[in-house]
């Protein structure tokens, strides 16, 4: 395999080089050295799921970021005995950063809509490349900042008008 071209033998492109690429696409990897990108490329995983597979479970303390390379996925809630839509998650859809940051419980489950294939990278495998380039710490907690400020800028916009109780719990952002 010549590792410039990022392709084998047969000339198709390489899993490697495919994370790579995707990993450069994503907010949270995008502006890291090529180096550390590299790195963290091959520590990511693929898992394919089904139709109805849970990908996450509500009160799970996963440990698990993914992005979305095929299918889609339904992420919802269970509250009161009622099952509530959240929202789908699509192709180049990237969610769970804040898992490789620190252990939390899901608030969420998700659940593959159709067949659907993530790029998977786990909290441990995370913390072993961040070990190598510590430098990178504060890169990582920034976009977590700047994602959590887009988030709440988003929800002030749509909520602000129909919605006083919503504003109450605003604030996200001075956390």
């Amino acid at each position: 395999m010549n590792s410039n071209s990022g392709k084998n033998e047969t000339g198709a492109s390489s899993e490697y080089q495919e994370n790579l690429d995707i990993l450069r696409q994503i907010d949270f990897f995008s502006g890291l050295p090529l180096e550390a990108t590299k790195v963290f490329a091959y520590l990511c995983s693929r898992e394919a799921f089904k139709p109805g597979d849970v990908i996450f479970q509500q009160g799970d303390e996963d440990d698990r970021a993914f992005f979305i390379i095929s299918g889609q996925a339904r992420l919802w809630q269970q509250t009161d005995n009622a099952e509530t839509d959240i929202r789908e998650y699509r192709v180049g859809d990237f969610l769970g950063r804040m898992t490789l940051l620190g252990q939390i419980r899901r608030l969420f489950s998700l659940t593959a809509t159709t067949q659907t294939v993530c790029l998977v990278i786990t909290r441990e495998k995370f913390t072993k490349a961040l070990e190598k380039f510590p430098y990178l710490a504060p890169k990582f907690i920034e976009v977590i900042v700047k994602n959590i400020y887009r988030w709440e800028k988003h929800f002030l916009k749509i909520r602000s008008g129909d919605c006083s109780e919503c504003l109450k719990i605003a604030g996200v952002s001075l956390v």
